[in-house]
């Protein structure tokens, strides 16, 4: 008996917003699965390539530094992943902003509107657009064996949030940005997914990372937010990152526009 086991094998994944958090646990994890990793990052140079060297350096895992606030800039980020590589077997779009100051939507300026939906959506769609492009032309892995994945091209796994599915008052910019990505998952599994395309989407809660730590922290919001999460805490990155894995690996290869929610049961929505 050999076991079950997650291996990507011959694959090569983008995961955009590699360098910390979430991202970050996902980059080891493709890793370990024998993936190829390309991710990308915007400041965190330092975090990026210890990553980077941690998981092999440029034979398995190569850094990006690249802007997503376009479609363009998707699109580029796409091309320098298969320059890397030669390939592209799945997407994992993970980058995102969430404006830490609350700001009712009287308030809310232009320049904030446009930057979350360019960072959280605009630049998603010209990934998905440019991976699309490329998972079509190119043919399976040379390691592909199994006549139970005959047509299948890739994956593409677009990260939500709570907040995108309940909304989130003072961060409408925000709820707005992931709402629209779980309905970009759904159009495109009906589109994608007879051209042997899955297309997924995973919604976390509450994550202990860098981005939530001065929420989660608060002596007085912190209890709060735990008290209404039923495990009683917030995830680890590895605990979203490992459901990213899985929905890339060939047994989530019936599985297509499901949102998984990794929320620790704060939100239950069918």
């Amino acid at each position: 008996m050999t076991g079950v086991s997650l291996r990507l094998d011959g694959k090569v994944a983008l995961i955009t917003g590699g360098s910390r958090g979430i991202g970050a646990e996902a980059v080891r994890l493709f890793v370990e699965a024998g993936a190829r990793v390309v991710f990308s990052y915007r400041q965190a140079r330092e975090q990026a390539r210890e990553l980077m060297a941690e998981c092999g350096g440029p034979a398995r895992c190569v850094a990006v530094e690249q802007e997503l606030s376009s479609l363009a800039d998707g699109r580029a980020l796409v091309g320098a992943a298969v320059k890397a590589f030669g390939r592209l077997d799945a997407l994992v779009a993970n980058h995102g902003i969430w404006p830490p100051e609350e700001m009712p939507v009287e308030l809310m300026t232009d320049e904030q509107w446009r930057r979350t939906l360019g960072v959280n959506l605009d630049s998603v769609f010209g990934l998905v657009q440019a991976a699309v492009t490329q998972m079509e032309l190119q043919g399976p892995p040379a390691t592909e064996t199994s006549s139970s994945m005959d047509g299948l091209r890739g994956h593409l796994v677009l990260i939500s949030s709570t907040a995108g599915q309940r909304g989130e008052a003072n961060h409408a910019d925000y709820a707005v940005t992931k709402g629209a990505l779980i309905s970009l998952t759904k159009s495109l599994s009906s589109e994608l997914a007879p051209r042997g395309i899955r297309v997924n989407c995973v919604a976390p809660g509450w994550v202990a990372t860098e981005m939530s730590a001065a929420a989660l922290d608060d002596p007085e919001l912190g209890p709060r937010i735990r008290e209404g999460i039923p495990v009683g805490r917030a995830a680890t990155a590895r605990e979203i990152a490992g459901p990213v894995l899985f929905l890339c690996t060939p047994l989530a290869g019936f599985i297509s526009g499901e949102v998984l929610n990794v929320n620790g049961g704060a939100v239950l929505v069918g």
